[in-house]
Protein backbone atom coordinates (compact mmCIF):
# COMPACT_ATOMS: atom_id res chain seq x y z
CA UNK A 1 0.00 0.00 0.00
CA UNK A 2 1.19 3.52 -0.82
CA UNK A 3 1.02 5.38 2.50
CA UNK A 4 1.14 8.80 0.85
CA UNK A 5 -2.07 10.82 0.55
CA UNK A 6 -3.86 10.76 -2.78
CA UNK A 7 -4.52 14.23 -4.27
CA UNK A 8 -8.08 14.04 -2.91
CA UNK A 9 -6.83 13.08 0.57
CA UNK A 10 -4.16 15.79 0.52
CA UNK A 11 -6.81 18.38 -0.34
CA UNK A 12 -9.00 17.15 2.52
CA UNK A 13 -6.08 17.33 4.94
CA UNK A 14 -5.36 20.92 3.92
CA UNK A 15 -9.05 21.83 4.22
CA UNK A 16 -9.11 20.48 7.79
CA UNK A 17 -5.90 22.30 8.73
CA UNK A 18 -7.24 25.58 7.36
CA UNK A 19 -10.54 25.20 9.20
CA UNK A 20 -8.79 24.40 12.48
CA UNK A 21 -6.46 27.37 12.08
CA UNK A 22 -9.46 29.65 11.60
CA UNK A 23 -11.59 28.19 14.38
CA UNK A 24 -9.25 27.37 17.25
CA UNK A 25 -8.55 30.43 19.43
CA UNK A 26 -5.46 32.51 18.63
CA UNK A 27 -2.59 31.17 20.70
CA UNK A 28 -4.24 27.78 21.17
CA UNK A 29 -1.96 25.31 22.92
CA UNK A 30 0.55 27.95 23.99
CA UNK A 31 -1.26 30.88 25.58
CA UNK A 32 -4.82 29.53 25.41
CA UNK A 33 -5.90 26.19 26.87
CA UNK A 34 -9.05 24.43 28.03
CA UNK A 35 -10.53 25.49 31.39
CA UNK A 36 -9.06 23.63 34.36
CA UNK A 37 -12.31 22.94 36.21
CA UNK A 38 -13.97 19.73 35.04
CA UNK A 39 -17.48 21.17 34.70
CA UNK A 40 -16.17 24.19 32.77
CA UNK A 41 -13.98 21.93 30.64
CA UNK A 42 -16.96 19.68 29.85
CA UNK A 43 -18.99 22.68 28.68
CA UNK A 44 -16.05 23.93 26.64
CA UNK A 45 -15.67 20.58 24.90
CA UNK A 46 -19.37 20.33 24.16
CA UNK A 47 -19.35 23.84 22.70
CA UNK A 48 -16.40 22.76 20.53
CA UNK A 49 -18.36 19.77 19.21
CA UNK A 50 -21.21 22.09 18.28
CA UNK A 51 -18.75 24.29 16.42
CA UNK A 52 -17.52 21.22 14.55
CA UNK A 53 -21.11 20.46 13.57
CA UNK A 54 -21.68 24.00 12.34
CA UNK A 55 -18.46 23.75 10.32
CA UNK A 56 -19.57 20.50 8.69
CA UNK A 57 -17.08 18.29 10.58
CA UNK A 58 -19.49 16.23 12.69
CA UNK A 59 -20.12 12.66 11.56
CA UNK A 60 -17.37 12.81 8.96
CA UNK A 61 -17.75 9.11 8.08
CA UNK A 62 -21.47 8.86 8.84
CA UNK A 63 -23.72 8.27 5.83
CA UNK A 64 -25.16 11.40 4.24
CA UNK A 65 -28.67 10.10 4.93
CA UNK A 66 -27.97 10.53 8.65
CA UNK A 67 -26.48 14.01 8.26
CA UNK A 68 -22.82 13.01 7.95
CA UNK A 69 -20.36 13.81 5.18
CA UNK A 70 -20.29 10.23 3.89
CA UNK A 71 -16.49 10.11 3.73
CA UNK A 72 -14.49 6.89 3.92
CA UNK A 73 -12.89 5.53 7.07
CA UNK A 74 -9.49 6.45 5.64
CA UNK A 75 -10.64 10.05 5.19
CA UNK A 76 -12.10 9.98 8.69
CA UNK A 77 -8.68 8.84 9.89
CA UNK A 78 -7.14 11.92 8.24
CA UNK A 79 -9.64 14.12 10.10
CA UNK A 80 -8.73 12.49 13.43
CA UNK A 81 -5.01 12.83 12.73
CA UNK A 82 -5.31 16.53 11.98
CA UNK A 83 -7.48 17.13 15.04
CA UNK A 84 -4.85 15.46 17.21
CA UNK A 85 -1.99 17.24 15.47
CA UNK A 86 -3.61 20.59 16.28
CA UNK A 87 -4.24 19.31 19.83
CA UNK A 88 -7.88 20.32 19.35
CA UNK A 89 -10.29 19.57 22.22
CA UNK A 90 -11.34 15.92 22.21
CA UNK A 91 -15.01 16.70 22.67
CA UNK A 92 -17.30 15.62 25.47
CA UNK A 93 -19.69 13.33 23.60
CA UNK A 94 -17.08 10.72 22.69
CA UNK A 95 -19.36 7.82 23.63
CA UNK A 96 -22.26 9.24 21.63
CA UNK A 97 -20.19 10.04 18.57
CA UNK A 98 -18.02 6.90 18.46
CA UNK A 99 -20.34 4.25 19.93
CA UNK A 100 -24.00 5.20 20.41
CA UNK A 101 -24.42 6.78 16.98
CA UNK A 102 -22.89 3.90 14.97
CA UNK A 103 -24.67 1.19 17.00
CA UNK A 104 -28.07 2.91 16.63
CA UNK A 105 -27.45 3.29 12.89
CA UNK A 106 -26.61 -0.42 12.68
CA UNK A 107 -29.32 -1.89 14.93
CA UNK A 108 -31.95 0.79 15.61
CA UNK A 109 -35.45 1.12 14.26
CA UNK A 110 -36.36 3.94 11.88
CA UNK A 111 -38.00 5.78 14.79
CA UNK A 112 -34.90 5.39 17.01
CA UNK A 113 -32.61 6.62 14.24
CA UNK A 114 -34.77 9.67 13.62
CA UNK A 115 -35.01 10.42 17.34
CA UNK A 116 -31.40 9.98 18.43
CA UNK A 117 -28.93 10.38 15.56
CA UNK A 118 -29.53 14.10 14.81
CA UNK A 119 -29.20 14.92 18.51
CA UNK A 120 -25.85 13.10 18.69
CA UNK A 121 -24.60 14.67 15.48
CA UNK A 122 -25.48 18.17 16.66
CA UNK A 123 -24.00 17.53 20.14
CA UNK A 124 -27.34 18.30 21.75
CA UNK A 125 -27.38 15.08 23.78
CA UNK A 126 -24.41 13.47 25.53
CA UNK A 127 -24.18 9.69 25.99
CA UNK A 128 -22.52 7.29 28.42
CA UNK A 129 -22.00 3.53 28.33
CA UNK A 130 -23.57 1.20 30.92
CA UNK A 131 -21.54 -1.99 30.55
CA UNK A 132 -19.13 -2.69 33.43
CA UNK A 133 -20.32 -3.58 36.93
CA UNK A 134 -18.43 -4.04 40.21
CA UNK A 135 -18.34 -7.83 39.68
CA UNK A 136 -18.68 -7.86 35.88
CA UNK A 137 -15.91 -6.04 34.11
CA UNK A 138 -13.77 -8.38 32.07
CA UNK A 139 -16.51 -11.01 32.03
CA UNK A 140 -19.14 -8.72 30.57
CA UNK A 141 -21.63 -11.54 29.97
CA UNK A 142 -21.96 -11.98 33.74
CA UNK A 143 -23.67 -8.60 34.27
CA UNK A 144 -26.37 -8.74 36.94
CA UNK A 145 -28.28 -5.51 36.35
CA UNK A 146 -31.87 -6.69 35.96
CA UNK A 147 -34.25 -5.57 33.21
CA UNK A 148 -37.80 -6.73 33.95
CA UNK A 149 -40.81 -6.25 31.67
CA UNK A 150 -43.78 -4.45 33.25
CA UNK A 151 -46.46 -3.70 30.67
CA UNK A 152 -45.21 -1.11 28.22
CA UNK A 153 -42.07 -0.44 30.29
CA UNK A 154 -38.90 -2.19 31.36
CA UNK A 155 -37.86 -1.76 35.00
CA UNK A 156 -34.10 -1.54 35.57
CA UNK A 157 -32.37 -2.37 38.86
CA UNK A 158 -28.62 -2.63 39.39
CA UNK A 159 -25.32 -0.80 39.34
CA UNK A 160 -22.83 0.19 36.67
CA UNK A 161 -19.28 1.42 37.24
CA UNK A 162 -16.43 3.14 35.38
CA UNK A 163 -19.16 5.00 33.47
CA UNK A 164 -17.28 7.78 31.68
CA UNK A 165 -18.98 11.20 31.58
CA UNK A 166 -22.16 9.91 33.25
CA UNK A 167 -22.42 13.10 35.32
CA UNK A 168 -22.71 15.13 32.07
CA UNK A 169 -24.81 12.64 30.08
CA UNK A 170 -28.40 12.86 28.88
CA UNK A 171 -28.62 9.22 27.74
CA UNK A 172 -27.05 5.84 28.50
CA UNK A 173 -27.00 2.65 26.47
CA UNK A 174 -27.09 -0.23 28.94
CA UNK A 175 -26.54 -3.98 28.81
CA UNK A 176 -28.65 -5.85 31.36
CA UNK A 177 -30.16 -9.25 32.04
CA UNK A 178 -33.71 -9.90 30.87
CA UNK A 179 -33.70 -13.71 31.25
CA UNK A 180 -31.69 -15.49 33.96
CA UNK A 181 -32.74 -18.96 32.77
CA UNK A 182 -30.98 -18.72 29.42
CA UNK A 183 -27.19 -19.16 29.06
CA UNK A 184 -25.52 -15.97 30.22
CA UNK A 185 -24.67 -14.71 26.71
CA UNK A 186 -28.24 -15.24 25.53
CA UNK A 187 -30.26 -13.62 28.33
CA UNK A 188 -29.02 -10.06 27.83
CA UNK A 189 -30.74 -7.04 26.29
CA UNK A 190 -29.51 -3.65 25.11
CA UNK A 191 -31.64 -0.63 26.07
CA UNK A 192 -31.44 3.16 25.82
CA UNK A 193 -32.07 5.04 29.07
CA UNK A 194 -32.85 8.70 29.62
CA UNK A 195 -30.47 9.71 32.44
CA UNK A 196 -33.07 12.15 33.79
CA UNK A 197 -35.42 9.28 34.67
CA UNK A 198 -36.30 9.03 38.40
CA UNK A 199 -34.35 6.35 40.27
CA UNK A 200 -30.89 7.06 38.77
CA UNK A 201 -28.07 8.08 41.13
CA UNK A 202 -24.64 9.12 39.80
CA UNK A 203 -21.53 9.20 42.00
CA UNK A 204 -18.28 10.47 40.45
CA UNK A 205 -15.13 8.45 41.24
CA UNK A 206 -11.87 10.25 41.95
CA UNK A 207 -9.15 8.74 39.76
CA UNK A 208 -5.45 8.49 40.48
CA UNK A 209 -4.92 11.62 38.34
CA UNK A 210 -7.35 13.58 40.51
CA UNK A 211 -9.96 13.72 37.73
CA UNK A 212 -13.52 12.38 38.04
CA UNK A 213 -14.15 11.23 34.49
CA UNK A 214 -15.41 7.84 35.72
CA UNK A 215 -18.58 7.31 37.75
CA UNK A 216 -20.65 4.65 39.44
CA UNK A 217 -24.34 4.71 38.51
CA UNK A 218 -27.20 3.14 40.48
CA UNK A 219 -30.56 2.18 38.94
CA UNK A 220 -33.42 1.80 41.41
CA UNK A 221 -36.70 0.78 39.75
CA UNK A 222 -35.93 2.92 36.72
CA UNK A 223 -38.79 2.72 34.21
CA UNK A 224 -37.81 2.66 30.54
CA UNK A 225 -40.33 2.58 27.65
CA UNK A 226 -40.21 -0.72 25.73
CA UNK A 227 -39.59 1.20 22.50
CA UNK A 228 -36.13 2.03 23.89
CA UNK A 229 -35.04 -1.59 23.44
CA UNK A 230 -32.33 -1.71 20.77
CA UNK A 231 -32.60 -4.85 18.68
CA UNK A 232 -34.47 -7.86 20.03
CA UNK A 233 -34.99 -8.87 23.63
CA UNK A 234 -32.33 -11.32 24.88
CA UNK A 235 -30.13 -10.53 21.85
CA UNK A 236 -28.10 -7.77 23.47
CA UNK A 237 -24.79 -9.62 23.50
CA UNK A 238 -24.41 -9.44 19.72
CA UNK A 239 -25.06 -5.69 19.77
CA UNK A 240 -22.65 -5.17 22.67
CA UNK A 241 -19.89 -6.96 20.77
CA UNK A 242 -20.40 -4.79 17.70
CA UNK A 243 -20.20 -1.74 19.99
CA UNK A 244 -16.83 -2.86 21.38
CA UNK A 245 -15.43 -3.26 17.88
CA UNK A 246 -16.20 0.41 17.21
CA UNK A 247 -14.30 1.17 20.43
CA UNK A 248 -11.15 -0.81 19.52
CA UNK A 249 -10.78 -0.09 15.80
CA UNK A 250 -7.92 1.71 14.01
CA UNK A 251 -9.85 4.97 13.73
CA UNK A 252 -9.97 5.14 17.54
CA UNK A 253 -6.19 4.60 17.78
CA UNK A 254 -5.08 7.03 15.04
CA UNK A 255 -5.40 10.23 17.12
CA UNK A 256 -3.71 8.42 20.00
CA UNK A 257 -0.73 7.75 17.73
CA UNK A 258 -0.36 11.46 17.01
CA UNK A 259 -0.59 12.36 20.70
CA UNK A 260 1.84 9.58 21.67
CA UNK A 261 4.30 10.92 19.08
CA UNK A 262 4.00 14.39 20.59
CA UNK A 263 4.65 12.95 24.06
CA UNK A 264 7.70 11.08 22.80
CA UNK A 265 9.08 14.23 21.14
CA UNK A 266 8.78 15.98 24.51
CA UNK A 267 10.66 13.09 26.16
CA UNK A 268 13.46 13.35 23.59
CA UNK A 269 13.71 17.11 24.02
CA UNK A 270 13.80 16.82 27.83
CA UNK A 271 16.55 14.18 27.62
CA UNK A 272 18.62 16.54 25.45
CA UNK A 273 18.17 19.47 27.82
CA UNK A 274 18.62 17.65 31.16
CA UNK A 275 21.92 16.74 32.80
CA UNK A 276 22.52 14.38 35.67
CA UNK A 277 25.87 13.50 37.24
CA UNK A 278 27.63 15.90 34.87
CA UNK A 279 26.30 14.20 31.71
CA UNK A 280 23.45 15.06 29.36
CA UNK A 281 20.82 12.34 29.73
CA UNK A 282 20.48 11.87 25.98
CA UNK A 283 24.11 10.67 25.94
CA UNK A 284 23.62 8.00 28.59
CA UNK A 285 23.97 4.69 26.68
CA UNK A 286 21.33 2.84 28.72
CA UNK A 287 18.79 5.63 28.41
CA UNK A 288 19.57 6.08 24.71
CA UNK A 289 18.67 2.43 24.17
CA UNK A 290 15.35 2.92 25.96
CA UNK A 291 14.62 5.99 23.88
CA UNK A 292 15.43 4.10 20.69
CA UNK A 293 13.15 1.26 21.77
CA UNK A 294 10.34 3.73 22.44
CA UNK A 295 10.76 5.20 18.96
CA UNK A 296 10.70 1.75 17.35
CA UNK A 297 7.61 0.72 19.30
CA UNK A 298 5.77 3.82 18.17
CA UNK A 299 6.74 3.08 14.56
CA UNK A 300 5.36 -0.44 14.96
CA UNK A 301 2.07 1.06 16.12
CA UNK A 302 2.01 3.39 13.12
CA UNK A 303 2.67 0.59 10.62
CA UNK A 304 0.11 -1.71 12.22
CA UNK A 305 -2.50 1.05 12.06
CA UNK A 306 -1.71 1.70 8.41
CA UNK A 307 -2.07 -2.00 7.70
CA UNK A 308 -5.46 -1.96 9.43
CA UNK A 309 -6.47 1.17 7.52
CA UNK A 310 -5.53 -0.51 4.25
CA UNK A 311 -7.97 -3.31 5.10
CA UNK A 312 -10.65 -0.75 5.90
CA UNK A 313 -9.98 0.98 2.55
CA UNK A 314 -10.64 -2.34 0.80
CA UNK A 315 -13.96 -2.67 2.59
CA UNK A 316 -12.81 -5.50 4.85
CA UNK A 317 -14.19 -5.96 8.37
CA UNK A 318 -11.47 -5.56 11.00
CA UNK A 319 -13.50 -7.70 13.39
CA UNK A 320 -11.78 -9.26 16.40
CA UNK A 321 -8.32 -8.36 15.11
CA UNK A 322 -9.01 -4.86 16.48
CA UNK A 323 -8.06 -6.37 19.84
CA UNK A 324 -4.47 -6.65 18.60
CA UNK A 325 -4.30 -2.89 18.09
CA UNK A 326 -5.74 -2.09 21.50
CA UNK A 327 -3.57 -4.64 23.33
CA UNK A 328 -0.40 -3.33 21.71
CA UNK A 329 -0.79 0.42 22.16
CA UNK A 330 -2.05 0.24 25.75
CA UNK A 331 1.09 -1.57 26.94
CA UNK A 332 3.40 0.39 24.65
CA UNK A 333 2.41 3.78 26.07
CA UNK A 334 2.83 2.48 29.61
CA UNK A 335 6.43 1.55 28.79
CA UNK A 336 7.07 4.92 27.16
CA UNK A 337 5.62 6.78 30.16
CA UNK A 338 7.96 4.81 32.43
CA UNK A 339 10.93 6.06 30.38
CA UNK A 340 9.63 9.61 30.79
CA UNK A 341 9.46 9.23 34.56
CA UNK A 342 13.01 7.85 34.61
CA UNK A 343 14.23 10.93 32.75
CA UNK A 344 12.42 13.27 35.11
CA UNK A 345 13.69 11.51 38.24
CA UNK A 346 12.22 13.03 41.44
CA UNK A 347 10.70 15.98 39.58
CA UNK A 348 8.73 13.56 37.39
CA UNK A 349 6.52 12.76 40.37
CA UNK A 350 5.12 16.30 40.37
CA UNK A 351 1.79 16.96 38.70
CA UNK A 352 0.96 19.98 36.47
CA UNK A 353 -0.27 22.06 39.42
CA UNK A 354 3.27 22.12 40.89
CA UNK A 355 5.48 24.89 39.48
CA UNK A 356 8.59 22.72 40.00
CA UNK A 357 7.25 19.90 37.82
CA UNK A 358 9.36 18.84 34.87
CA UNK A 359 7.78 19.15 31.40
CA UNK A 360 4.86 20.99 32.93
CA UNK A 361 3.94 17.94 34.98
CA UNK A 362 2.96 15.99 31.86
CA UNK A 363 5.29 13.07 32.60
CA UNK A 364 3.69 12.35 35.97
CA UNK A 365 0.17 12.92 34.68
CA UNK A 366 0.65 10.64 31.65
CA UNK A 367 2.26 7.93 33.79
CA UNK A 368 -0.75 7.87 36.12
CA UNK A 369 -3.21 8.17 33.24
CA UNK A 370 -1.76 5.20 31.35
CA UNK A 371 -2.35 2.83 34.27
CA UNK A 372 -6.01 2.62 33.22
CA UNK A 373 -5.32 1.99 29.55
CA UNK A 374 -4.76 -1.74 29.92
CA UNK A 375 -8.13 -1.97 31.71
CA UNK A 376 -10.69 0.16 29.87
CA UNK A 377 -12.16 -0.91 26.51
CA UNK A 378 -11.53 -4.48 27.66
CA UNK A 379 -8.66 -5.65 29.85
CA UNK A 380 -5.48 -7.03 28.31
CA UNK A 381 -6.43 -10.51 29.54
CA UNK A 382 -9.70 -10.33 27.62
CA UNK A 383 -7.95 -8.97 24.52
CA UNK A 384 -5.54 -11.90 24.59
CA UNK A 385 -8.42 -14.36 24.87
CA UNK A 386 -10.15 -12.75 21.88
CA UNK A 387 -6.97 -12.87 19.81
CA UNK A 388 -6.29 -16.48 20.77
CA UNK A 389 -9.79 -17.79 20.16
CA UNK A 390 -11.20 -15.60 17.39
CA UNK A 391 -8.09 -14.58 15.42
CA UNK A 392 -5.71 -17.52 15.89
CA UNK A 393 -8.40 -20.16 16.26
CA UNK A 394 -6.91 -21.69 19.41
CA UNK A 395 -9.14 -23.84 21.64
CA UNK A 396 -10.82 -22.31 24.67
Amino acid sequence: MDFRDTPKEAALRQEIRTWLKNNLPDGWGTLVHEPEGEADRAKYRLDWERRLYEGGWAGVAWPCEYGGRGLSQVEYGIFLEEMARADAPEGLNIIGRNLAGPVIMAHGTAVQKERFIPQILQAKEVWCQGFSEPDSGSDLASVRTRITRDGDHFVVNGQKIWTSFAQFSNWCFLLGRTNSELPKHQGLSFILIDMRTPGITIRPLVQITGETEFNEVFFDNVRVPVENLLGEENQGWRIAMSTLRYERGPEEALPRLVRFKRDLDLIFQTAKNTSRGGRVLAKDPVLRQKLATSYIELEIMRLNLQRAQSRVAKGEDIGPSASTTKLYWSHMIQRISEVAVEIGSDAAALLPADSAAIAGGQFAFRFLQTRAMTIYSGTSEIQRNIIAEQVLGLPK
